[in-house]
């Protein structure tokens, strides 16, 4: 169906909401193609890094234009979250969800079909029912914008069913501009957005998230691993602990309170309130530790989360790469931190032989992971990687592990070549640690019963250490010489690349790994702290007087801190110490409607 009703002419120019409303003076990368386009009635699809500024790419038209922007958004959180900072500017902004009391959907409708609303979110499984689709057919539709577009695609890291419906927008509606917006897709994943939603034209706008800094370790001990890190972190951050399971996530959760800081758990089992409460715990408080499975997360734009660590390996890039993009969405500098090991890499392999997926997908969800372990085994740096993975530019950044502290490399074609052949002549039926032991020639009941003591690759490895042979052996995974089976109980087995290296006994390049497990993930320090930006103590103190004023307004308005101001606008009103209300509305990130709310007391701590 068309909507012929619609006027395309915009009520207010893209400039001028970005500055009153929005209270910036001026656009980022191409975000002001992208809004004249849809001004102009042209679709298409936006791929920006988190933090970049993707909403405001269907929110600015939506509010310029005649008619409502209605919103496909997957998550009632992500809804809620975008919906109180809009209406926090002064923009007429809803939702309508299953966690709503009717009285306010009710009222929700009313609105729609009074023309008093800029944008409505909803989900993909509302938007696609019948009498939804009858109200909208009535009313003048602005734009429809495909939030989170990944979830459209079975390639994409996160797929949904029901997003696949959301196409019909593009025949039912066919004069109405339509913008799908991701900050995560492959090539194969953009393919499959741009065809499923028939976009004339895709913005890619780049990966690189120059503000995180990324750190990879090697588990050993990994409780240890993640309180040195923590302990080196600023008092009072926000983050965010991932774990694989359930059970870790409670246990995680339960220890850090022990150790003294304030962290909650959050899992999909988690009884619906106590999940619900912890959620907006560590969105209104500060200095709330989230351990989380991946149930968590997308729904959240929280700005100031200065790290995102990892105690289990994620499924793929794409899935680490929107995990650890949820730190630093204010631009201010963050931490992206893991632990992993082989064991993390058999339990990922486990779990994909263990669906129900098509093979096809299966075979692609192997080298997404085959890809991941690459990044994770680099010994060059990691931003490249990452970017490289996204078909992205980017020089060395020197703002990663690999970066500030270059690992030591060295030709490993002997060391692979041993450790090969020790797992042929042990029949590939054994585990890293007991092939290690072999090479190491140490004696044991289990390898005396297997006469294994007698081969001739007992013992001709004792040039390296067994964590070294550990590192060895994983960066062979990592490049598919080798492959653990988990239907033979983790058995380390010789895939057909690894028998062509056999043959071929090319040069081999490897890494050795530092002497202190993960101690270099801690050197970070407190190079995350807003204040730091500030460089006299006397600016510092201010800028701590400004974040208690506004956890104040926000408790008194029950609203999330960073609605009220983010920390960088606050740094920015340090650093201006605007002297008037016409000043302080030059202050990036001070729109209108928060200057009339906010301006004046702000102003007054200011002044002292």
């Amino acid at each position: 169906m068309n909507n012929p009703a619609i006027n395309n002419i915009p009520q207010q120019s893209p400039k001028d909401v970005l500055s009153s409303v929005f209270g910036y003076d001026a656009f980022r990368g191409e975000q002001e193609q992208i809004i004249n386009d849809l001004i102009a009635g042209k679709s298409c699809g936006v791929l920006m890094p988190t933090g970049s500024g993707k909403s405001l790419c269907y929110q600015i038209p939506s509010i310029c234009m005649d008619g409502v922007g209605i919103i496909v958004s997957p998550l009632i959180a992500l809804m809620n979250d975008q919906v109180v900072g809009l209406r926090e500017a002064g923009v007429k902004a809803a939702a309508i969800h299953s966690g709503l009391e009717y009285p306010e959907i009710r009222a929700t409708y009313d609105a729609l079909r009074n023309g008093e609303l800029d944008l409505l979110y909803v989900a993909p499984e509302r938007l696609v029912n019948d009498s939804f689709l009858d109200i909208l057919d009535e009313i003048k539709i602005a734009l429809f914008a495909i939030d989170e577009a990944h979830c459209i695609s079975q390639w994409g890291h996160d797929f949904r069913p029901e997003y696949r419906q959301v196409s019909l927008l593009r025949t039912r509606y066919r004069n109405t501009p339509c913008i799908a917006v991701t900050a995560t897709a492959d090539t194969a994943t953009r393919k499959d957005i741009v065809e499923r939603l028939s976009l004339p034209h895709l913005y890619v706008a780049g990966f690189d998230r120059p503000n995180i800094t990324y750190y990879v370790s090697i588990k050993d001990n990994p409780r240890t691993q993640l309180m040195r890190f923590l302990k080196a972190r600023n008092d009072g951050e926000s983050g965010i602990v991932y774990c694989l399971s359930r059970k870790k996530v409670e246990d995680t959760a339960k220890w850090l309170t022990e150790q003294g800081y304030n962290a909650l758990p959050y899992h999909a089992r988690l009884d619906a309130r106590v999940r619900a409460n912890n959620q907006e715990r560590f969105i209104k408080e500060e200095g709330i530790i989230m351990c989380a499975t991946i149930a968590f997360g997308m729904g959240i734009d929280k700005p100031d989360v200065r790290f995102v660590a990892h105690l289990d390996l994620p499924k793929n890039i794409e899935a680490y790469y929107q995990e650890t993009g949820r730190a630093g969405r204010d631009g201010l500098p963050s931490v992206a931190w893991m632990v992993y090991g082989l064991q993390d890499l058999a339990l990922q392999r486990q779990m994909i032989e263990g669906s129900d997926s098509p093979e096809e997908q299966k075979r692609i969800e192997r080298q997404k992971l085959t890809a991941f372990l690459g990044y994770c085994e680099s010994a060059t740096c990691r931003r490249q990687v990452l970017l490289n993975y996204f078909d992205d530019d980017g020089e060395a950044c020197g703002n990663c592990d690999t970066c500030l502290h270059p690992p030591e490399t060295f030709n490993g074609s002997i060391a692979a070549q041993k450790v090969m052949s020790c797992i042929l002549r042990t029949g590939q039926m054994y585990g890293g640690a007991y092939v290690i032991d072999v090479l190491l020639g140490k004696t044991n009941e289990r390898i005396e019963r297997q006469g294994h003591e007698t081969l001739s690759t007992f013992g001709i490895g004792t040039e390296h250490s067994s964590k070294e042979w550990q590192s060895l052996v994983r960066q062979l995974v990592a490049r598919g010489y080798l492959y653990v089976d988990m239907d033979a109980h983790g058995a380390i087995k010789i895939t057909q690349e690894g028998v062509d290296f056999l043959k071929a006994k090319p040069a081999l390049q490897m890494r050795l790994d530092p002497k202190s497990i993960g101690g270099t993930s801690s050197r970070s320090g407190t190079k995350t702290d807003p204040a730091l930006m500030l460089e006299s103590e006397t600016d510092q103190a201010l800028f701590i007087e400004l974040k208690a004023l506004r956890m104040s307004i926000a408790k008194e308005n029950n609203v999330p801190p960073y609605v009220v101001f983010h920390d960088k606008t606050l740094i920015e009103m340090v650093l201006h110490k605007p002297l008037t209300l016409t000043a302080m509305n030059d202050v990036p990130g001070v729109g209108q409607s928060k200057l009339d709310k906010y301006g004046q007391v702000f102003l007054d701590k200011l002044q002292g």
